[in-house]
């Protein structure tokens, strides 16, 4: 990772402008022709790339189906997991000093002011279809972006140093004796719901209802949990389901003094990457992870690209997430305005270097 936005510039090749219908006329070539011409012609995808040694998932890309007229659906555009106005309304302008001083040493305080009340699923979608899962990175006509580390850091404040702990897969067994032990709840009533959920899995809602209970009660440990694991559950690891989050995370909030040493922003980043594969595959409709992270990184490096609201100006809260500087504004564009758009970017569009002066 390095310090800026990472680019790998691309060999030189065929530009291939959209027409007027938005689709990229076919080749003239005659691909069975028996010129030496056709013969050259690699091999590989119309539309796509001649050698597919490296991107071998391209078969199921939904940029492969968008060039022969196969869309997602009826409105092109994914369905995200945006939890930002539930968020608004179950994070409470002040914690008791109990739990605040958990939450604070845990590096995801920033976490409970970052997210957009509302995502561009138009941008978003449009973003999405030029991922690949092979390299990490968004393919863009002059060359390849990723969402690095250092974006991470700077528009959450989320540590990037620490422990990087995946926590292994539960049962549903294991999910009713995790509820049991560290968010206070009884047998029969975790037993219960994690029976509901149909799977290793808390439902938002009842963890917050349990962070309510438990904070009226004054059991402040059970009670930074059940906040902590819904607040990571509508943010960095929101699950596609739009409703649930996975009983596996709560293993990391059983020392609520050791929260403090994972690297949170890599999690973070890898969760987002591997939801932007499975939405780069044409059969997913949805994604998941973070998509306020996603949304304010092209704010931020790509500025003629959707509509940007602001906030405030970075000079003036440079001690303030840069992820706070944004809001949601009403565009008009949808997915097929914005592909052409994104074929005509050129570096010059890029602002590649957008957090020098907030890195202090």
């Amino acid at each position: 990772m390095t310090s800026t936005c990472m680019i790998r510039v691309q060999q030189p090749q065929v530009v291939r402008r959209r027409g007027a219908d938005g689709r990229i006329p076919v080749r003239t070539l005659d691909w069975g022709a028996s010129s030496s011409a056709a013969a050259a012609e690699p091999a590989g995808y119309p539309g796509g790339p001649y050698d597919t040694s490296l991107l071998v998932k391209y078969e199921h890309h939904v940029a492969r189906h968008i060039w022969f007229g196969e869309e997602r659906g009826p409105k092109k555009e994914l369905k995200v997991a945006g939890h930002g106005l539930k968020l608004t309304s179950r994070v409470p302008l002040a914690l008791p000093p109990q739990m605040e001083s958990w939450v604070s040493r845990s590096g995801l305080s920033s976490l409970q002011r970052t997210s957009l009340n509302k995502i561009d699923t138009n941008l978003v979608s449009a973003f999405v279809e030029r991922w690949h899962l092979e390299t990490s990175s968004f393919h863009m006509s002059f060359g390849e972006m990723s969402i690095t580390l250092d974006d991470v850091a700077c528009l959450f404040h989320l540590p990037i140093r620490g422990i990087f702990w995946s926590p292994q897969d539960v049962t549903e067994e294991l999910a009713v004796e995790l509820a049991v032990d560290y968010l206070g709840v009884s047998q029969g009533q975790a037993q219960s719901h994690v029976r509901s959920c149909r799977g290793s899995y808390y439902k938002l809602e009842w963890l917050y209802d349990l962070f309510v209970h438990h904070r009226a009660a004054s059991s402040w440990a059970y009670a930074t949990r059940a906040y902590l694991l819904m607040l990571v559950g509508s943010t960095i690891f929101a699950d596609k389901t739009f409703t649930l989050v996975e009983a596996r995370y709560l293993l990391l909030f059983r020392d609520l003094d050791g929260c403090s040493g994972y690297s949170w922003g890599a999690a973070a980043l890898v969760t987002l990457y591997r939801y932007l594969g499975d939405a780069s595959m044409y059969s997913c409709k949805q994604l998941g992870g973070y998509p306020t992270l996603l949304q304010c990184w092209i704010h931020e490096y790509f500025p003629t690209v959707g509509k940007r609201g602001e906030n405030w100006k970075p000079a003036d809260n440079c001690g303030l997430p840069r992820a706070m500087r944004w809001s949601y504004r009403q565009g008009v564009l949808k997915v097929d305005d914005l592909q052409p758009i994104l074929d005509e970017l050129t570096p010059a569009d890029v602002i590649w270097r957008p957090f020098e002066d907030h890195r202090a």
